[in-house]
């Protein structure tokens, strides 16, 4: 199996093919530094991003507050933890970097507020 993938890791932007099967890879070309090929092995085998959302407040000044993931998390667990995020609603106040869901499906990240709410 091959896939293209353009490298976000640096400005350069470079477009690599990985070659692989079964999650494993067996070729990257067209990096131009390890980073992107470390990248483009992930991106092609497990691809994990930061998740950006937000969680109700209830009796607060703004009806939502902004959370995130504190670390990258498996791209095909997003779903899952959006159905876990849409479920919550906190009670104002609310402070930044308030945890709202610790180790989310075991992943050892934790989703946490990034901002407040009075």
């Amino acid at each position: 199996m091959e896939k293209k993938i353009i490298c976000t890791v640096c400005p350069t932007g470079c477009e690599m093919t990985v070659t692989g099967e079964d999650g494993k890879v067996t070729s990257v070309v067209g990096n131009t530094c390890k980073r992107g090929e470390v990248y483009a092995a992930s991106e092609f085998s497990d691809p994990v991003r930061t998740l950006t959302s937000t969680v109700r407040v209830e009796n607060g000044a703004e009806p939502l507050v902004p959370v995130r993931t504190e670390a990258p998390v498996p791209k095909r667990l997003i779903p899952e933890i959006m159905k876990l995020v849409n479920g919550i609603t906190l009670q104002a106040p609310v402070a930044q970097k308030t945890v709202v869901l610790e180790n989310v499906l075991d992943t050892g990240v934790n989703v946490v507020t990034t901002g407040e709410c009075d």
